[in-house]
């Protein structure tokens, strides 16, 4: 029975889901067009994000908030192995924009939402066109925006992080904006890579944000990109094969 109500729940929850963008989505573009105020976008980015993960029974526990900078803007980088991810960044996280596939743009209102908000359109088979929109965005760091890029390229569920890409850290480099580790856990349980309905067997679950300290982009050039990656990975992929292996019980 309790089964029965589960699914009910996940399929009449995800059926509505596409109604977050239908109706935040235009309320946010009217918002921004008529304030044009970077707080009342980020309310609208987090109302968004927490209802999503609200909607289906998902509490996000963030640890580490304190070390977040204050004084200038920064690049978040964090694993990605569900679109939960993104709601528990974007709802847990204030003032965090996103990079998103290219393609996610044409979708009606979505799309509209996020080039309003700021969203990086990301063309992963067109690396140049991808330097050119990060180029055009590093001076937004200096007005302490704050970017999320997934380093793995994609999502990815595995015993160990995927490799990291040079994309974002060419980015955070080239603006010297510091980087904000970021390991997520749990999402992967609320929306498996290829599943439909969105967390269809348990009726609350918990995603855990663990921010880890500002690793400085200052002083690495192109010639040294490659340790500032195994840097980040080094504090990152730890945290995540301890959480896989306890998962599975290895």
């Amino acid at each position: 029975m309790i089964k029965i109500l589960l699914y009910i729940r996940s399929f009449v929850m995800t059926l509505l889901f596409p109604l977050t963008v239908v109706v935040l989505g235009p309320t946010a573009i009217l918002c921004h067009f008529l304030f044009n105020n970077k707080k009342i976008d980020d309310f609208m980015m987090i109302a968004w994000g927490s209802t999503c993960c609200r909607m289906f029974g998902v509490h996000v526990e963030v640890e580490g908030l304190e070390n977040i900078p204050t004084t200038k803007g920064c690049l978040f980088l964090f694993n990605h192995s569900s679109f939960f991810d993104v709601f528990a960044l974007a709802g847990y996280i204030p003032g965090l924009r996103f990079g998103a596939k290219a393609e996610l743009f044409k979708i009606p209102i979505f799309g509209k939402t996020m080039k309003a908000m700021g969203t990086l359109p990301i063309a992963r088979n067109n690396r140049e066109e991808v330097y050119k929109i990060y180029d055009e965005a590093k001076q937004r760091f200096s007005h302490g925006e704050m970017f999320a890029l997934a380093p793995e390229g994609g999502r990815f569920f595995g015993p160990s992080l995927f490799p990291f890409k040079a994309g974002p850290f060419i980015f955070a480099m080239s603006a010297e904006a510091p980087l904000v580790p970021v390991v997520i856990l749990g999402a992967n349980e609320c929306l498996p890579k290829g599943a439909f309905l969105f967390n269809k067997d348990k009726w609350t679950r918990k995603i855990y944000l663990k921010i880890l300290k500002p690793i400085e982009t200052k002083g690495f050039t192109p010639a040294t990109r490659s340790e500032l990656q195994k840097k980040v990975y080094s504090v990152m992929n730890p945290i995540w094969i301890h959480y896989y292996d306890q998962k599975n019980n290895i």
